[in-house]
Formats: structure tokens, C-alpha cells, sequence
């Protein structure tokens, strides 16, 4: 791996949660401080101290000022989160779906994307980009990465006939993740594909999975201009 990938508080995150599952730390244990894990990493304390802020955000550390950091002594009380398989969400709006793969590669991922896989550099990952209809009318459009060197199976698998998304969920479900939602202006390519104007306000979910102690994939989904989000506590 490269320092910038080593080095950045995605690794750190995924490092420091492979710890806590192999119980390096234990419940209630005070994990070290944020200077001696900067040293240990060769990074900036501020990149520590983003890494555990993810982590105590999933409530497997608690954090307090002056007293340190420590692992949780109970599960957090925050909900879990399931991955919908798309198909199924839109077939529930007694909606037709259908499914198109666009691209299929397999290539080196941007420097981003290859830090988010735990990647090293020039080591190939399997690019999809496919678009989701319901009604024959675009529904979300998927831009996604999956880490063949852990989950090499992936490459046998004909992603024109089945989804990434629905194969993914049936057979490598995720341990645990990273979910971040927002709104991004749409570029050209993307507006012509969901029938948007471009830059227009879209919604996205990008979502970075893990089985275990591996990433699996990497995935941004983009939706049509309109789109809600509706979730049931």
C-alpha cells in the first residue's frame, strides 16, 4: 500500500475495527491515546481522531473529554441498517422493473476509491456502472466497485443477467459499513441516464460494505430527480 492509503482515516477506521473484533481491546478496556496511535499509524493525530469519531458514531467506543477513549460495554442502541435489494423495492411500488448493465471493467480505481477498497496501488478492482428502471423509467443509476481480490467470485458472476446489488446481498451480506447520504449536482452523463437536467440536485446514497475484516465493495447510487427516501423506526 501506498502512505496515503496506510495513512488515511478510512484505513485507520478499518484497521482499528479489526482490532476491536479481534478483541486487541475488549469491552470497558481505554484504548491508546490519540498521540500514540498517531505515532504507531505514522500519521496525524487529527486523522486518528476522525477514524475513532466514525467508529464511536456506530457506538463501539465511548469518547469523553480529558478521560480517553474507551470500548463500549453494551451494544449501541442504534438501529441497524438492512440493505434494500433494489429490484424488490420497486416491484413493492407495484412498479415493472427492469435492469440494464452498462459497463463492465476490470481496471486500476482512482486513488479514492482504491484507499476505500484498503487496495494497494495498481492492484485491479471490477468496475459496474448500470442503470435501475421501474416503469421502464429510470430509476437510479449505480456506479460501482467490488474487491475481487478478497471476493474473487465476483468475476464468475454474469452482472447483465443479476444485479450487483441483489447478488451482493444474497451472497456476501455485510458485517458492517459506511453509509453517507446527500444531495450532488448531477453531471451531463448522469442527467442524460436518469432524465435530469444537468446540475440538477440529485439524491445519493454512497455506501461502503465490509464482510468481516475485507471490504467487499464501493458503491454510489444516484436517483431520479424526485426521488424520497422513506424509512420505517
Amino acid at each position: 500500500m501506498t502512505a496515503a492509503q496506510t495513512n488515511g482515516w478510512q484505513f485507520l477506521e478499518s484497521d482499528i475495527l479489526r482490532r476491536l473484533q479481534e478483541q486487541e481491546w475488549i469491552p470497558g478496556d481505554l484504548i491508546p491515546r490519540e498521540v500514540e496511535l498517531a505515532a504507531e499509524y505514522g500519521c496525524a493525530r487529527t486523522t486518528v481522531n476522525r477514524a475513532l469519531n466514525a467508529i464511536a458514531n456506530r457506538g463501539l467506543l465511548d469518547r469523553k473529554r480529558k478521560a480517553g477513549t474507551r470500548v463500549a460495554t453494551r451494544l449501541s442502541d442504534r438501529p441497524t441498517v438492512t440493505i434494500p435489494i433494489i429490484r424488490q423495492e420497486i416491484e413493492s411500488k407495484d412498479q415493472l422493473f427492469s435492469y440494464a448493465l452498462i459497463t463492465r471493467e476490470i481496471e486500476n480505481p482512482p486513488v479514492s476509491i482504491a484507499a476505500q477498497l484498503c487496495l494497494g496501488s495498481n492492484v485491479k478492482a471490477l468496475h459496474l456502472k448500470a442503470l435501475y428502471l421501474a416503469n421502464h423509467r429510470p430509476y437510479v443509476f449505480e456506479d460501482r466497485w467490488i474487491n475481487t481480490e478478497t471476493f474473487s467470485e465476483a468475476l464468475d458472476v454474469d452482472f447483465s443477467a443479476i444485479s450487483a446489488n441483489e447478488w451482493l446481498v444474497k451472497n456476501k451480506p455485510y458485517t458492517r459499513g459506511n453509509f453517507t447520504f446527500e444531495a450532488a449536482n448531477a453531471s451531463k452523463d448522469v442527467a442524460e441516464l436518469l432524465g435530469a437536467v444537468t446540475n440538477d440536485a440529485l439524491f445519493v446514497l454512497k455506501r461502503r460494505t465490509h464482510h468481516r475484516n475485507a471490504v467487499i465493495t464501493v458503491a454510489t447510487l444516484t436517483y431520479h430527480p424526485g426521488y424520497q427516501l422513506h424509512t420505517d423506526c
